[in-house]
């Protein structure tokens, strides 16, 4: 396919989005955090300082059930931490483990590695062009970790 068409758009944004995530996958995996998944990374996002299972589902676009399940993975790899909410009992507040907050951070270093290759590969003019570009195009009713049907 001809990179310059139109019709290549969804495939080199595609690409884009995989190889960057890729990159910052063998950063994490080589700094000790082994099985992290784009949807770990997108969850971490979402959570925050905290929240609830049913505010996780809200803001990741997603039943409770796949959010409670997403929860539950990022618990045993001790990214994450339930305890009581004191406002409500019967609900579990979800919040970043210190090794959570470690990945947070390594995770930004890693993009910004990335994003600094892109910048010697195509200049910062182009780089700046493309996120300028990408902020306006997606502005829409989805937040930002919104990837509920997108499979």
């Amino acid at each position: 396919m001809d990179p310059t068409s139109d019709l290549a758009m969804p495939f080199l944004l595609m690409a884009a989005f995989r190889n960057l995530v890729d990159a910052v996958h063998r950063q994490l995996d080589a700094a000790g955090f082994t099985g992290i998944r784009a949807t770990h990374g997108f969850a971490m996002q979402a959570i925050g300082a905290g929240c609830t299972s049913v505010e996780l589902g809200a803001r990741l676009g997603v039943s409770k059930q796949a959010a409670a399940k997403t929860a539950q993975a990022l618990e045993q790899m001790g990214l994450l931490e339930r305890s009581e909410n004191p406002r409500d009992r019967r609900e579990r507040l979800l919040r970043p483990t210190d090794r959570g907050r470690e990945m947070l951070r390594r995770s930004a270093a890693a993009f910004a590695t990335e994003l600094a290759a892109w910048r010697e590969l195509a200049g910062d003019t182009g780089v700046d062009a493309t996120l300028a570009t990408l902020a306006q195009v997606s502005r829409g009713g989805r937040s930002d970790t919104d990837l509920s049907d997108w499979a």
